[in-house]
């Protein structure tokens, strides 16, 4: 009775030993150890197609914010600056002061003091004008961003359906429907749609950041060129 008791303790701990040996190895394993676990496991063929929609939209997305950052300029500054530029040195002080500034809305500055002694008119279509030039150059790639958005959970779809198709290829080969015979297939699927909206889902973030600072420095060009103007009419009389 005795040895029955003791083999049956040291079945109990080995086998809650066994457990908690298993468990510590899943604590142990890394985010990129499970990622790679589950990325091969989805098929490399398909994970890595929207893998490239994530890589190639995550570039651009970064181009984007380094570009946008450098072209944020503090506006109410450059026309105080200009301002005073006009009042002691003219227009050659002024076009000289936006020279030395980076960023659209000095350009656009630049361009409108060129035609300022054109008249108000000429000034302001040039204003008009180079502003259309900087907003395409603020929006530039931006479409690209959003196709890669609606591209990458499409191509997950794609590789659900494959996937389903190859679970019902195997039902008919196997003539059962048995969970051990589906399973890799409906594996497959789910991985690829799960990879797929995780990466519309961070680029949309981004997508969602870029759009909304190209909005602003939109507005601070639009508020800065009607400041410009009205300079230009001050200083005319």
């Amino acid at each position: 009775m005795k040895k029955a008791v003791n083999v049956l303790t040291l079945t109990g701990i080995m086998f809650f030993g066994a457990i908690q040996s298993t468990f510590a190895q899943e604590v142990e394993k890394t985010f990129h150890q499970e990622l790679k676990q589950r990325f091969i496991e989805g098929d490399p063929k398909f994970m890595g197609i929207v893998l490239v929609t994530l890589i190639l939209g995550l570039a651009i997305a970064i181009e984007r914010i380094i570009y946008l950052n450098m072209a944020t300029t503090n506006t109410k500054k450059l026309v105080a600056k200009v301002d005073d530029a006009l009042s002691s040195g003219g227009v050659e002080a002024a076009k000289e002061v936006c020279r030395n500034t980076k960023g659209p809305v000095a350009s656009i500055f630049y361009q409108g003091l060129e035609r300022a002694d054109e008249g108000l008119d000429a000034a302001e279509k040039a204003v008009v004008g180079y502003g259309g030039v900087q907003m395409g150059l603020l929006e530039k790639n931006i479409s690209w961003l959003s196709l890669f958005i609606a591209l990458a959970p499409m191509l997950g779809f794609m590789g659900t359906v494959i996937g389903m198709i190859d679970a019902f290829d195997k039902i008919a080969v196997a003539n059962d429907i048995s969970p051990a015979v589906v399973a890799g297939g409906i594996k497959i699927a789910l991985l690829t749609t799960v990879f797929g909206l995780v990466v519309a889902i961070i680029l949309q973030i981004f997508y969602n950041y870029i759009v909304s600072k190209v909005d602003s420095i939109v507005n601070n060009m639009e508020d800065a060129s009607i400041s410009l103007i009205d300079l230009l009419a001050k200083y005319k009389k």
